[in-house]
């Protein structure tokens, strides 16, 4: 049995959720309130002791990190496999997968200022601290306490954005080359960059992702969003038409 701890707009949930609708897995949804800080929770806590999400349980063994949680999938229900055959193929698809995470603060710094943002500013010094306690990871304390009274500027934005267009212009590259970021075949590469492609589509940097800037990522993202289990992932807009992030 499969169980997925998870949010509908973490860009790490929509990877693991990409990932078991392309395997055709069934699996029991625990959708875990990120405002009301469930994911700091004691119960929460002694399934992802690192307080984040997604976490999977399988069997009653729970898993967290998303790119290790879809290679674990890959290889205990591997099909359709969703790494590639070479080893060289597979070496580039890690490469992907921790060159997206390392960019995951860039993607913070917008997706945070429409939710968490707005909860964590209204807290007095004292709430502040008392929630800081409850957070397991010093790194993610101090994201806490800077969202929390230091915004991020709109300087900083600016970095972060050509941070993550920086992304698409690897990707461009890649896919010059090769029809899929890891070689011929769609794999785990291509689902670990689809929540940043459709954030910065969505708000970040929508004309970068068109063709006249990026032609094949433009048909790559194109490719992505056709496939049924991209529907079947829910991977909806962040924000409404009114700019308010999505619950």
């Amino acid at each position: 049995m499969l169980v997925l701890h998870h949010a509908w707009r973490s860009s790490a949930s929509r990877r693991v959720r990409l990932c078991l609708e392309e395997k055709g897995l069934a699996y029991e949804s625990h959708v875990v309130n990120l405002e009301a800080l469930e994911q700091h929770s004691p119960e929460y806590l002694k399934i992802n002791p690192n307080g984040v999400i997604p976490a999977l349980i399988h069997d009653g063994k729970p898993l967290y990190e998303s790119g290790t949680i879809c290679e674990y999938l890959d290889e205990v229900f591997p099909e359709p496999p969703l790494s590639p055959d070479n080893a060289y193929d597979r070496a580039s698809m890690r490469n992907w997968v921790r060159h997206v995470d390392a960019l995951i603060g860039n993607l913070v710094i917008f997706n945070w200022r429409h939710s968490l943002q707005k909860v964590a500013e209204k807290w007095t010094d004292e709430e502040l601290a008392e929630h800081l306690k409850k957070i397991p990871s010093k790194e993610r304390q101090e994201a806490w306490l800077r969202v929390a009274r230091r915004p991020y500027t709109e300087e900083e934005r600016a970095v972060a954005r050509g941070k993550l267009v920086h992304l698409l212009d690897r990707m461009e590259r890649t896919l010059n080359e090769t029809a899929w970021l890891a070689g011929a075949r769609y794999t785990i590469a291509d689902i670990a960059v689809v929540p940043f492609v459709k954030r910065i589509d969505e708000e970040i940097a929508p004309e970068q992702v068109a063709a006249q800037f990026h032609p094949r990522v433009s048909k790559w993202w194109a490719d992505i969003q056709a496939r049924p289990a991209f529907a079947r992932a829910n991977i909806g807009p962040f924000l409404d038409k009114w700019g308010q992030a999505q619950t």
